[in-house]
């Protein structure tokens, strides 16, 4: 993922339905990991956009 963001991504998520988990990557930030969300949202990058 660091990858990307160091390419130009500004926001990633890694999802994991086993493990109920979504890891936010996002540049120059630390990992931020989610546990059993009810919801992901795009932030300031995809406006309205909601993942449940």
């Amino acid at each position: 993922m660091r990858e990307y963001l160091d390419n130009g991504m500004r926001l990633d998520w890694a999802i994991a339905p086993i493990l109920q988990t979504v890891e936010i990557y996002r540049p120059q930030q630390s990992v931020e990991v989610l546990q059993r969300p009810t919801n992901v949202s795009g932030e300031d990058i995809l406006l309205g956009f909601l993942l449940q």
